[in-house]
């Protein structure tokens, strides 16, 4: 396994995903910085919704979501905006099946919610996490300063709100189709038996088939055979799996989660050391005060990792998103802001399992 150490920036569940790869696998993931997210949208069917207001992603120089609406910075500086009601019918569905706001699994957590404007709110998980929150204090990297309690209650009664709602749908689903399986309360025991006995065509009934499956492209990274190809619906499978193979089953957030990465959902941020607002002193690009830019900066300017795994723009399709791996905080910088869909994100993951530059 390659001995790169990298720092990844994701989602709730690709988060999760990248926990479980750790959890099962040699991962090279060495840093988790999740986003705090209420759900992504279709990267098709958006496109489908601009039409209607006689628009194409080609027009938008920028996106934000705030007070219920979708708001759209042209590149004519003139902005439209879209009720949120309105664009929830393109939101992906397998996020009405997540009951994570603020990406509980990984080791610093980053946000809008709660923290004033050029302010982001940061969730310090583990230990490592607060060894490099210290770190970007004390060289000047980031300002702290505490989260009020109002703040704090804004934050936790929007997670609650995510949490609520979407153990709904989940009981909905559960009613007339088959069961969430990450949504399962087993032991260990019981989920190495289940993986033991499963593979794709298991992932595909159970994830896939049912919508729950969020395009992460962690199944296509771990199958050792390459039989697994992810494009922009799902995974798929050229080939028959070999019998003792079950890594895609295991890796995939949707499937059984371990006990240890497991919320219960009463706790509606998860576990945590400390939350705080903070502000970038090195970057202004970008959204929630460029403090995931500010991090990985830090990171790869200290060395305590050797290159980011990031989600930039499509250079041809405007908007659309891509993974990449790279040591160059220019790059860092220029893909700064969030996408409002998903790719792939574990995609580059494969070329160093495979040695390949």
């Amino acid at each position: 396994m390659s001995e790169r150490r990298i720092a990844m920036v994701g989602t709730p569940c690709e988060i999760m995903a990248a926990s479980k790869l750790q959890y099962f696998t040699d991962s090279p993931i060495d840093v988790k910085l999740g986003l705090f997210c209420m759900e992504n949208f279709s990267y098709k069917y958006f496109g489908n919704l601009l039409e209607e207001y006689d628009l194409k992603m080609d027009d938008i120089e920028k996106f934000q979501i705030t007070k219920g609406f979708v708001f759209l910075l042209l590149k004519t500086k003139e902005t439209v905006k879209i009720p949120l009601s309105v664009a929830k019918r393109v939101i992906r569905k397998n996020c009405n099946l997540c009951v994570e706001l603020t990406s509980e699994t990984s080791d610093i957590s980053v946000g809008s919610i709660g923290s004033e404007d050029g302010w982001s709110t940061l969730i310090i998980r583990t230990k490592k996490g607060e060894e490099i929150v210290n770190g970007a204090i004390e060289q000047k990297f980031i300002e702290p300063k505490d989260l009020t309690e109002s703040q704090f209650k804004l934050l936790n009664r929007l997670a609650e709100t995510k949490i609520n709602s979407n153990l709904e749908n989940i009981e909905e689903m559960e009613y007339f189709a088959r069961p969430v399986l990450y949504q399962r309360d087993k032991s260990d025991s019981s989920i190495n038996k289940e993986i033991s006995e499963s593979n794709f065509m298991d992932l595909k009934y159970n994830v896939i088939d049912i919508g729950a499956c969020v395009l992460c492209g962690a199944c296509e990274y771990v199958c050792p055979d390459r039989l697994i190809t992810i494009d922009d619906t799902k995974p798929r499978i050229n080939g028959e799996c070999p019998q003792d193979c079950h890594e895609c089953f295991a890796v995939c957030p949707r499937t059984f989660i371990p006990e240890y990465l497991r919320n219960d959902s009463s706790k509606a941020i998860g576990d945590f050391i400390k939350v705080m607002s903070v502000k970038s002193l090195k970057h202004t690009q970008g959204q929630d005060g460029s403090i995931v830019t500010t991090l990985l900066d830090y990171l790869l300017t200290n060395d305590i990792v050797s290159d980011a795994l990031i989600v930039d723009k499509d250079e041809y399709f405007a908007w659309k998103p891509y993974a990449k791996i790279t040591n160059d905080i220019d790059e860092v910088v220029k893909s700064g802001g969030t996408k409002y869909s998903v790719c792939p994100v574990f995609k580059p993951l494969r070329d160093i399992k495979e040695g390949v530059n």
